[in-house]
């Protein structure tokens, strides 16, 4: 290509197996060391640094560093949306891994994709906001004044939300459902305002959201 960014070098990043695990495996949001993401890339720690030294220069991952680790995430919330329609378009081109986990059912159904929330439960959320007027699907998505004061109402501060640096919203494709989910900053503070009602909880050290049955049940009786 010789016009316009250069995206053969990002592809090349993400397209190494070893550094795509890594990379997928921060996508809900984390920030892993170099021996972790090393276990989830199958490398050695040696080859996990090399890998982690090229993802850092390309802009892919950031890290900080407290004590004696390194501890690293993706370097923006772009990157995770990037990752989520790699894996959309991987999907729909029937390109599965190998062996499914018997978490994959649940990952399916909720989880969380850089802190959003995604699969069945996401899709169905921002659904219903839409059927509720809530949003306008348009080019992106853009917030209603009467969403606004839903949202508002559920805890949301949208004012705050509204002076950070971060597209509010924005539609990103899920995977699983090849329909989107809301992602942004506004997507992120929803599914705190979800989790801290006790609505839903993550699984420790994975992307499954597990809602309770009391949780889908407020869930739908909030979104009409």
């Amino acid at each position: 290509m010789k016009e316009g960014p250069d995206i053969a070098r990002i592809a090349a990043l993400i397209g190494d197996p070893a550094r795509a695990n890594m990379l997928a495996a921060l996508i809900d949001g984390r920030a892993l060391t170099a021996s972790e993401l090393a276990a989830e890339a199958g490398v050695t720690k040696q080859t996990a640094s090399s890998h982690l030294a090229r993802l850092s220069e390309g802009g892919l991952l950031a890290f900080e560093s407290q004590g004696r680790h390194r501890y690293f995430r993706l370097a923006d919330q772009d990157v995770g949306h990037a990752l989520e329609t790699l894996m959309g378009l991987a999907s729909t081109r029937g390109l599965s891994r190998t062996r499914t986990g018997p978490k994959d059912p649940a990952l399916r159904h909720a989880r969380v994709c850089y802190g959003h929330l995604a699969g069945e439960m996401g899709v169905a959320l921002l659904n219903g906001m839409v059927a509720r007027r809530w949003f306008k699907p348009d080019d992106g998505l853009s917030l209603t004044p009467s969403g606004r004061r839903a949202l508002i109402d559920f805890g949301v501060d949208i004012p705050a939300l509204e002076n950070l640096r971060r597209p509010l919203c924005r539609p990103c494709l899920d995977w699983s459902e090849r329909r989107h989910h809301l992602a942004g900053s506004l997507g992120e503070a929803l599914f705190d305002r979800i989790a801290a009602r006790n609505w839903a909880r993550r699984e420790k050290g994975t992307r499954v959201v597990y809602f309770t049955p009391n949780g889908e049940r407020a869930l739908v009786k909030w979104l009409g």
